[in-house]
């Protein structure tokens, strides 16, 4: 695991100048081994109080960890093997019955549900929509969705392939902003380079695919810094993660993810 750190933190320090400015998050399926990888990039203002907070099983909830802020999850993984992440997307309008989730509803979808299935039926019972974002779900047995509210409607759109990719655009309404997408260009052409390279796919492999999408820190007009906040390489099969806040090689974390769902503890980022 070590050595696995030590290639991650050399791909990004060598490959992270880039411009992009908002998430990037991939569901990946090794078509050789059967080996499932996720890698989130969280981009957002430099001085958010991000943390990680580790949750244990109880009688009727799963154990998890869920990153984010402010009580509120931006994503995370449970032990059973589902992932679960958003990313902002143009406005569009809730369906009619439904309405936009109260709380932390992350951490009550990795608290109650195993597979992409149980989510769905979830936030069905909930009624649960979103008007500025779209979700994107996978689990341990490779299946993996983005959902997507369009025009009032309520749209799942299923793993193709090996991969599913997520950013910034609605892949069902890609006119309504956001688009074309170089970062989710840039993922797809490097998803088809490691392919065919022949070399075995490692969670390194898995953090070259989204070097186009790390945002060096930027400070804008208003005084804010901007860029990657955080970004999180998880081996979904092996439940084990690597984290690397602020694209600073001397905070990025390990963790072997069934140890951790043990005990009970917040990990402040900064």
């Amino acid at each position: 695991m070590v050595n696995v750190i030590k290639t991650l933190i050399a791909v990004l320090v060598f490959c992270c100048f880039s411009k992009a400015t908002a998430c990037s998050i991939v569901y990946y399926v090794d078509p050789d081994t059967g080996k499932i990888y996720v890698v989130n990039n969280e981009d957002f203002w430099y001085n958010t109080d991000a943390y990680i907070q580790i949750i244990p099983e109880t009688k009727n909830e799963l154990a998890r960890l869920w990153y984010g802020w402010n009580d509120f999850g931006q994503g995370g993984i449970n032990s059973a093997g589902l992932f679960f992440d958003v990313a902002v997307t143009p406005n569009q309008k809730v369906p009619k019955g439904y309405r936009l989730p109260e709380g932390n509803i992350t951490d009550r979808i990795l608290a109650h549900c195993r597979t992409v299935d149980e989510v769905l039926a979830y936030m069905e019972k909930e009624k649960m929509a979103l008007n500025q974002s779209h979700m994107l779900i996978g689990d341990a047995q490779g299946n993996a969705i983005i959902v997507e509210w369009v025009d009032g409607k309520k749209h799942v759109i299923k793993k193709e392939g090996n991969s599913l990719i997520a950013t910034n655009y609605l892949l069902l309404k890609p006119e309504a902003g956001n688009y074309p997408c170089p970062r989710y260009a840039s993922i797809e052409e490097r998803i088809k380079e490691m392919e065919s390279s022949g070399d075995p796919i490692t969670l390194p492999s898995m953090s070259a695919i989204v070097t186009q999408a790390y945002q060096t820190p930027r400070t804008l007009d208003n005084g804010k810094t901007l860029g990657t906040l955080y970004t999180s390489f998880i081996d979904i099969t092996e439940m084990k993660m690597v984290f690397l806040p602020k694209l600073d090689s001397k905070k990025v974390m390990q963790f072997d993810l069934r140890e951790e769902f043990k005990s009970k503890r917040k990990i402040t980022l900064f």
